[in-house]
């Protein structure tokens, strides 16, 4: 719950921004070129198949960014409303974009991923989604269904069928080098009952809508990105950025 009056301020101004959505969703939905299931075909997006050809790539440069796991911020310390569904240290994030915030000191520190992150069309988040051992994400929706989730498995431990994601009452498992496309505006929850760390590139897109609902959905995410909730999420990434630089030497421990 909201304990300080800007906390309770921000509350107030995310659930407007909630309602201003949803009421908006089911138009943008019947405009939806592509399937409305809660997961999508691949083929979905053309950049899919780049990026799985260089996955490896990108997990050699995640290696290095997990050697500060510990350092790393709790999703609910960057986006604060992601208390409601995570409250432990068992979230961990490293964020690229987040809707308009470009984190240039982690593309920086992972020159690779940031290169092919900057060729897919209507990305508006990107980061690495870190799941500790045994840890469960609630169930939730995402507030918008004008994006959607692409998910590239980069670090998936055995048995790997004790880590998944359901999305609409169906259910897929993470391979490391595969990818899962899926509508997050679905009710969804994803655990990792391994003894290992688990780990995605996490990528929102423009969901591709004919017109005029392609340009309403672009400047309701226009309006997103300057919205209370992500200043609000850039500042607290900042100064954790602060406190990260404070504490190592990127690559030279």
């Amino acid at each position: 719950m909201p304990t300080t009056p800007r906390d309770r301020a921000l509350a107030v101004a995310n659930e407007a921004g909630a309602r201003l959505l949803h009421a908006t969703e089911r138009f943008v939905l019947r405009s939806s070129t592509v399937p409305t299931t809660p997961f999508l075909p691949l083929d979905t997006f053309g950049w899919v198949g780049d990026l799985e050809d260089h996955w490896t790539t990108i997990r050699s440069e995640l290696d290095e960014v997990l050697t500060y796991h510990h350092d790393l911020p709790n999703f609910q310390d960057i986006s604060a409303d992601q208390a409601s569904i995570t409250d432990d240290d068992g979230w961990k994030t490293f964020f690229f974009f987040g809707y308009g915030f470009r984190a240039d000191a982690n593309c920086a520190r992972c020159p690779k991923t940031s290169a092919l992150l900057d060729e897919i069309p209507g990305l508006t988040t990107a980061f690495f989604s870190i799941l500790s051992p045994g840890k469960h994400i609630g169930e939730h929706r995402g507030p918008w269904r004008g994006v959607l989730r692409y998910h590239l498995a980069l670090k998936v431990p055995e048995p790997a069928q004790s880590a998944g994601i359901s999305v609409g009452g169906e259910v897929e498992h993470w391979a490391e080098g595969r990818s899962l496309l899926f509508d997050d505006g679905y009710e969804h929850h994803a655990w990792n009952d391994t003894d290992g760390v688990r780990v995605v590139l996490f990528v929102d897109v423009i969901r591709p809508l004919r017109p005029p609902a392609d340009q309403i959905n672009r400047a309701l995410i226009w309006a997103i990105g300057r919205s209370p909730y992500i200043r609000d999420a850039r500042n607290r990434h900042d100064a954790w950025e602060q406190r990260f630089e404070s504490l190592r030497s990127w690559g030279g421990k």
